[in-house]
C-alpha cells in the first residue's frame, strides 16, 4: 500500500470517528419538540462561547458519551446558544435560569436538571436516567 492510499484511508476514518462521535445538534426552533413528538429523550444544553462552566460541562458530556456509547444510542443532544435563545420561548417556557443549564426531556416529562453543575457524577446520573 502507498502512503498516499494510506494517508488517504487514515484521514477517511478519522472524519468518520469524528462524524459519529459528535452528533450533537445545534438548536433551531422547533428542533427540541421534533425530537420529543418522535419519542426521543433529548438532554439540552443551555450554553454560551464565553462560559467556562459550560466549557466544562461539555467536557464532562463528551468524556461519559466516549467512554460509554450507550448514551450516543439513548440520548438526542441538543445544543442552545444561550446569547441568542436566552430570551426566547424555548428558554422561558422551561423556566431555564441562565446559561450551563442541562435538561433532560423526554415527551412532555422533564426528567432531570442540572444548574451550573459540573461534577462528573452529578452529570453522569442525569445521563444515566436516559438509560
Amino acid at each position: 500500500m502507498t502512503r498516499t492510499i494510506f494517508a488517504a484511508f487514515l484521514a477517511f476514518f478519522a472524519m468518520l470517528s469524528l462524524a459519529l462521535a459528535d452528533q450533537k445538534s445545534d438548536y433551531k426552533p422547533g428542533l427540541i419538540k421534533e425530537a420529543l413528538a418522535q419519542g426521543k429523550t433529548v438532554l439540552v444544553d443551555y450554553k454560551a462561547s464565553w462560559c467556562s462552566t459550560c466549557a466544562r460541562q461539555e467536557r464532562v458530556i463528551d468524556s461519559l458519551r466516549k467512554a460509554n456509547p450507550a448514551y450516543d444510542k439513548a440520548i438526542t443532544f441538543i445544543n442552545v446558544d444561550w446569547d441568542q435563545y436566552g430570551n426566547h420561548a424555548v428558554t422561558t417556557e422551561r423556566n431555564v435560569p441562565r446559561r450551563s443549564t442541562l435538561l433532560l426531556l423526554k415527551g412532555n416529562q422533564e426528567l432531570g436538571r442540572i444548574v451550573a453543575g459540573t461534577a462528573q457524577s452529578q452529570i453522569k446520573a442525569l445521563m444515566d436516567k436516559a438509560l
